[in-house]
């Protein structure tokens, strides 16, 4: 897109179609290459045109709307499979959960970007052989490498569709950032979308009860699995086409909760020591602990991928730089405990799991703490607070393949 603008920058009518097209990659994008392309004239109507906000809602194309259709009506049938096949529930939803959504989101994107066809096509393999790899692997719900595969699986798939989010160009960190702030603004409009489903449910099947009708089962087997399944596609559209309806909403939480969770965060673990819980012996826990670990540490890297996009606020900077800090010791106590249960009863597929997963985001905790410093001290722009992060995604990925394609065979399938 970045591309685009700069060749298009003297035509107007191309410049219009992009924004028709694409206006939140095209949105974001002017923005950060905006400071370069001040004093001319068309870039600074462009400038004032995306400064100004519209109360109108954009429904997209009648294309658009049609694919959002299909797509949900897809997602809610995949969601129903079990119920049309002879598969186990307790088969098919853990090992396919996240095939529910994923595929038709990242073909929205592939097809919203114009991904190069063989990008399109190695994504699209990716994801087959993931699909039929994981409903192959042998084992159940109590086998542990099967568990964790199931469990990283999704993240396996959401760097996939995040690979399909930047298009044909994915070593620009400015759009790898670009695909966090747009998980937080999906994150929010889902949201939205669940509370009105919920609303909604609670008044149909009331209505319904007063004139003796009991539709509960039926409500829940059909319509709420389709709405379930349609609402992540719907919440896409809704932000692609409309990005000024939550592109604020998601900073303005991540501000809000940074100073509350540092607070939180500090207090819980000066009260850990008189709980009389720890997580050296308490593998619940420890559980509990890394599950804190992570929510911490992706609104830390929401907020500056957020941050990164705008003037730096030293504030906003200090209470990130001590809440990752803080976080750095939460990572650094979670870390120890998993290395002293190996030491104490052995290596076993989830130990394994935790302790590289603890190793990679203290490593890039690391690298995040020191870009805050160097911002603050003056010594690195804010940019760089964005490339600590973004630069850093791919070795999450290697490690959720490993996890995924090797824990099985290297532990037996045990």
């Amino acid at each position: 897109m970045k591309e685009e603008i700069l060749t298009h920058l003297n035509n107007p009518g191309q410049l219009e179609k992009l924004y028709r097209h694409n206006r939140a990659p095209f949105t974001q994008e002017f923005r950060a290459i905006y400071p370069d392309l001040k004093g001319n004239p068309l870039a600074e109507f462009w400038n004032e045109r995306l400064r100004y906000e519209s109360d109108d809602i954009s429904w997209g194309t009648s294309r658009d709307l049609l694919l959002v259709v299909l797509a949900s009506l897809v997602a809610g049938f995949i969601a129903k499979i079990p119920a049309y096949l002879p598969v186990a529930e307790e088969f098919f939803y853990p090992r396919n959960i996240g095939f529910i959504v994923f595929p038709l989101l990242t073909a929205y994107f592939a097809w919203k970007n114009k991904l190069q066809a063989y990008k399109t096509a190695l994504l699209g393999a990716i994801m087959l052989v993931s699909l039929v790899y994981i409903n192959l692997l042998p084992g159940t719900t109590t086998t542990d490498t099967l568990v964790l595969a199931c469990l990283h699986l999704p993240l396996l798939l959401w760097a996939v569709l995040g690979a399909a989010y930047t298009g044909n160009n994915f070593n620009n960190y400015s759009r790898r950032l670009g695909y966090l702030r747009f998980n937080g603004d999906l994150l929010v409009m889902t949201a939205l979308l669940v509370i009105a489903g919920v609303i909604m449910t609670g008044i149909t099947i009331g209505l319904f009860a007063i004139i003796g009708l009991q539709i509960e089962q039926f409500y829940a087997e059909y319509i709420g699995i389709f709405g379930a399944a349609a609402i992540p596609i719907v919440a896409t559209h809704l932000t692609q086409t409309n990005p000024q309806l939550v592109n604020k909403v998601s900073p303005v939480i991540a501000k809000i909760f940074s100073p509350l969770v540092l607070i939180m965060l500090t207090i819980y673990l000066i009260a850990i020591p008189f709980s009389g819980k720890d997580p050296y012996n308490d593998r619940d826990f420890l559980i509990l602990f890394n599950i804190l670990l992570v929510g911490v540490m992706a609104l830390i890297f929401f907020s500056i991928a957020d941050n990164s996009r705008k003037e730096q606020d030293a504030t906003s900077t200090w209470i990130l730089l001590l809440l990752a800090i803080v976080t750095i010791v939460v990572n650094s106590i979670a870390l120890s405990a998993i290395m002293f249960r190996i030491a104490e009863w052995g290596i076993t597929p989830n130990r394994l799991a935790v302790l590289g997963s603890n190793i990679l985001i203290l490593f890039n905790l690391l690298l995040v703490t020191g870009s805050l410093f160097r911002a603050i001290t003056k010594k690195a722009d804010v940019a760089s607070l964005g490339r600590a992060i973004a630069a850093y995604l791919p070795v999450y990925f290697i490690w959720v393949v490993i996890v995924v394609f090797l824990f099985p065979v290297l532990f037996g399938f045990k």
